[in-house]
């Protein structure tokens, strides 16, 4: 017994070495050829599936209403204005209104020679009182020359005469993309982020706390990093004039509405159910130039996608994101994660007792043993897959077993290629007999 668990920890420990000098050449990338599929499936998880396919159609979140911004900053302030009328207990608008680069001549911010716009949107967010404004997290160049990821120490606030009159919060989220341009895919956000020894909250935490500050200070108290959005729905932009089939075809989502949305002409003519606005969340953000415009500008992968992978087209705004985050907060519906430490033991738990399982069918079924490997392969593939897929469509919790399942994937031929090697030194370590001459 003592010597089948030391052969097994043996052909493990070999497993774990494996995906770790594969993990390494990825990275180096000397397999060029197939950095897209790579990339296609980097970009998958299982639980993908389960967002987009096997969870319950969501019921519309009253309290939250979208409205896309108007194309510029006057009218705009008369969309707050006319929000303002209804009562809503909060505005949060994502969108910045500065001069990028902090360049303030009209060459370089040609928004400086709508002075009119500008004190019409100033008064607006002063005489609301309840909005919040997207602030955007920056590294100077001493922090991007130490390569430091995710890590901030300046804010870019939009310019004071709307900064000061309003709550600030950060925008951004974890996406991977290097520039705004990149494909940008969407699965979690930081709910804090301390800059320059502050706590500075996330733009949906910000108006979440507005809204009931109770529970997004519970939200807060889980103390994570990171936290992945618990995505429930989208919005249907169906632009009145474009047909049903077309507007259809527009959507990128498995789900139906999860909130309401409001497109900025329809807000300016009245054309709108106004009690929607009474004591809810206002979100106001780009959602493109009209509603069914089918701009990428500000737009998102999420786990939602009708393509779970290799995706073709960005489903859902920003500002839906947002909306998304703020849900998931008031409801209290986290997605909990197995720690670290677990997702390993399991792996190596697992890895452990596959292998005292292949080394007893190799000493008492050797002409089964490739038979039944595989089997167990694929039987331990697909359990663990669908324990991922059930554990997160039924309670929302992420059960990452990915190192699971490709210590599972490597365990039979990394048994094959140890016993190889062990045969062979055996084989060295042996002296052949002399050959004895006969008459």
């Amino acid at each position: 017994m003592k010597k089948l668990s030391l052969q097994s920890l043996a052909i493990t420990t070999f497993v774990f070495c494996m995906m770790w000098g594969v993990d390494k050449i990825t990275d180096f990338k000397f397999f060029s050829a197939f950095d897209p599929i790579s990339q296609a499936l980097t970009d998958f998880e299982l639980t993908d599936y389960a967002f987009s396919n096997l969870r319950p159609d969501p019921l519309v979140d009253q309290r939250i209403v979208l409205v896309n911004l108007a194309p510029n900053r006057g009218l705009i302030a008369q969309q707050i204005m006319k929000i303002k009328q209804h009562k809503p207990k909060v505005i949060g608008i994502d969108s910045f209104f500065d001069c990028e680069g902090g360049l303030y001549d009209t060459l370089n911010c040609p928004q400086l020679l709508d002075t009119l716009g500008n004190l019409m949107l100033s008064n607006a967010i002063q005489e609301a009182g309840n909005v919040v404004l997207v602030t955007k997290l920056l590294q100077t160049r001493e922090l991007e020359k130490k390569k430091e990821i995710d890590v901030y120490d300046s804010i870019e606030y939009s310019d004071e005469m709307f900064s000061r009159f309003a709550t600030n919060a950060y925008a951004n989220l974890p996406t991977g993309a290097d520039y705004q341009e990149d494909v940008k895919l969407c699965r979690s956000l930081f709910p804090k982020m301390k800059v320059n020894g502050k706590d500075e909250l996330a733009f949906s935490v910000q108006v979440a706390m507005k809204y009931d500050s109770v529970k997004a200070i519970k939200f807060l108290a889980r103390d994570k990093e990171e936290e992945i959005i618990d995505f429930k729905g989208n919005v249907e932009l169906q632009d009145n004039r474009l047909g049903s089939l077309q507007s259809k075809e527009l959507s990128t989502t498995r789900y139906p509405i999860m909130f309401y949305a409001v497109d900025w002409e329809q807000l300016l003519r009245d054309e709108y159910i106004k009690d929607i606005f009474e004591g809810s969340i206002v979100m106001m953000g780009s959602m493109g130039d009209y509603f069914g415009d089918p701009s990428w500008e500000d737009k998102f992968f999420t786990p939602l996608n009708k393509k779970v992978a290799g995706r073709a087209n960005p489903d859902m705004f920003g500002l839906v994101v947002h909306a998304n985050a703020v849900a998931m907060i008031l409801n209290e519906d986290y997605v909990n994660e197995l720690p670290e430490w677990l997702q390993v033991s399991i792996a190596l738990v697992i890895c452990f007792f596959t292998v005292i399982l292949f080394i007893l069918i190799d000493e008492h079924l050797p002409l089964w043993f490739d038979t039944l490997s595989v089997v167990i392969q694929v039987i331990l593939l697909l359990t663990v897959s669908g324990l991922i897929i059930y554990c997160f469509a039924t309670y929302t919790f992420k059960l990452d077993l990915s190192l699971t399942l490709a210590a599972s994937a490597l365990v039979g031929p990394c048994y094959d290629i140890y016993k190889g090697f062990q045969n062979q030194i055996r084989k060295w370590l042996t002296k052949e007999p002399k050959e004895v001459l006969s008459e």
